[in-house]
């Protein structure tokens, strides 16, 4: 049995942000084929290479990570700017409040998770090096791979490359290994709620 469905990074789908601001790449959305305004969640990654306004999505949660570049600093519903590098734990906000972005020194990729509150919760956590997960009750865990990882549950192994992502089966416990000590990845879990 499959516990484990690789998504690799040359088959995400771009497409114009919200806001028509930029360009916004599409790792997974749930269910398969919702649009920008009838997903639970999405996963997806940005190319930021300007100030300005986030778009807005009615009744979502969000959670920002920087990939690539110098940073940005959110304003969220006008309070203190909020500074994010790629050393900065992921940052989660709700999706429906103003949000101004201000590029620190030339443009990011950005890692965007959103859920639709209500019917899901996300959480997402950055690592690097090693990791094991036992057999959790997350509807949903997926991971992403910044820099080249494998991931093993049982027999079956997977060699993730560069922004490749995993779809893991609920309960299946795995193991992920960066082929650098250095190596960054992301685990994002989805539940119901």
């Amino acid at each position: 049995m499959q516990t484990m469905r690789h998504l690799k990074s040359n088959a995400y789908t771009s497409m114009p942000w919200k806001n028509g601001g930029g360009v916004t790449t599409e790792i997974i959305v749930h269910p398969a084929g919702a649009t920008m305004t009838d997903f639970d969640w999405r996963i997806s990654m940005a190319d930021v290479a300007q100030d300005g306004p986030f778009s807005i999505f009615p009744e979502i949660e969000r959670t920002l990570s920087i990939l690539e570049g110098n940073g940005m600093s959110l304003s969220i519903a006008g309070k203190d700017p909020v500074a994010l590098t790629v050393e900065s734990a992921p940052l989660p906000f709700a999706a429906d409040v103003p949000v101004d972005a201000t590029l620190t020194d030339g443009p990011i990729v950005d890692l965007n998770v959103m859920s639709r509150r209500g019917h899901f919760r996300h959480r997402v956590e950055k690592h690097r090096g090693e990791l094991r997960l036992q057999p959790a009750l997350a509807t949903t865990t997926f991971i992403f791979a910044v820099d080249p990882a494998a991931v093993s549950s049982g027999s079956e192994t997977i060699d993730l490359e560069r922004r490749d992502g995993l779809l893991i089966e609920p309960g299946a416990a795995i193991a992920v290994r960066s082929a650098d000590q250095s190596g960054q990845f992301f685990i994002v879990t989805f539940n119901r709620g």
